[in-house]
């Protein structure tokens, strides 16, 4: 069962966010802690203790959502499961709980359809599991100094929103969530 994650566990998630995505695509470490101070933003994890028989590094986390809720529709900014846990239907089963706790449509970033092989995979999972790609034209900022913007799209459950919703999305994730950005970032 997801958990909300507490600031004690942070540099476990950092290693995880850390080891899952390219650098282009999560904060500097400092940028990520002060995140915490967001009322929107917080982690659910699912307890390591609650996938593995046994633990004997200590692990007390298996997979998290990093998400920000906005009230209308929330909007998972990290997804990710440890890399040897991986396989195990856990990135579905924690979709499914989030979907179910949040009660709300659910938005994500993620490479366009024929970027590589790996971002036809990530589509496909997020169809399995209630996604549909939108495709509007959406650039992820700047996650910070030296990092680049990113051309991505975004994917919502349980339905495909019309371009007024997707640009209201969109707004939001750039005031909210990239708000230090200067505004010539944001396409």
């Amino acid at each position: 069962m997801l958990t909300n994650m507490t600031f004690d566990a942070f540099d476990e998630f950092f290693d995880i966010l850390s080891a899952s995505f390219p650098k282009e695509e999560y904060r500097p470490y400092a940028a990520q802690k002060r995140l915490f101070d967001k009322a929107e933003y917080g982690i659910l994890i699912l307890p390591y203790a609650d996938v593995a028989e046994t633990n004997a590094d200590g692990k007390t986390i298996a997979a998290f959502l990093a998400l920000w809720d906005f009230g209308t529709f929330a909007y998972l900014e990290h997804f990710a499961v440890r890399s040897e846990l991986r396989s195990m239907g856990l990135g579905a089963r924690l979709l499914k709980e989030a979907g179910e706790r949040l009660k709300k449509p659910l938005v994500l970033e993620c490479e366009p359809h024929g970027a590589n092989e790996m971002a036809d995979r990530r589509i496909a999972f997020y169809e399995r599991n209630g996604f549909v790609l939108n495709e509007y034209p959406y650039i992820q900022p700047s996650m910070g100094e030296g990092r680049d913007p990113i051309p991505l799209m975004l994917m919502t459950s349980p339905s495909a929103i019309d371009e007024e919703t997707f640009a209201f999305y969109r707004g939001t994730l750039y005031e909210k969530v990239y708000e230090t950005l200067d505004k010539k970032e944001r396409v």
